[in-house]
């Protein structure tokens, strides 16, 4: 019912930007709370940003407050994470993924969400 698509990922330089985007298909996408994870080998995933169906409220992991901002175009069925001043620890696997319809506020666990995307290599070289 919900399928999710990330791209924007990519090598960049410690200190560089990088965008990813997350499109959306299936039901009304403002239905829909969304968040950004990540994972590296050996770990679990993990929280980098949540934002609510109407984008009015958004959370972040204390590793990325600062850098990184979550937002979200309702009209085009996107979920963008711009990431700014990047460090080496943020390399890993992002995953975009979304509640089931009609969930209110933010979700910062996993467990939280239904569908999920296939993930795009964010590498950041020091």
């Amino acid at each position: 019912q919900v399928q999710l698509v990330e791209s924007g990922g990519g090598l960049v330089q410690a200190g560089g930007s990088l965008r990813l985007s997350c499109a959306a298909s299936g039901r009304t996408f403002s239905r829909y709370a969304m968040g950004w994870f990540r994972q590296t080998p050996g770990k679990e995933r993990e929280f980098v940003a949540a934002i609510s169906r109407s984008g009015d409220s958004t959370d972040y992991a204390d590793s990325v407050k600062g850098r990184v901002t979550i937002s979200r175009d309702n009209a085009k069925n996107t979920v963008f994470l711009q990431m700014d001043s990047l460090k080496p620890e943020d390399t890993a696997v992002y995953f975009c993924a979304s509640t089931a319809a009609g969930y209110s506020g933010t979700f910062a666990y996993a467990s939280a969400y239904n569908y999920w995307g296939q993930g795009t290599q964010v590498t950041v070289s020091s």
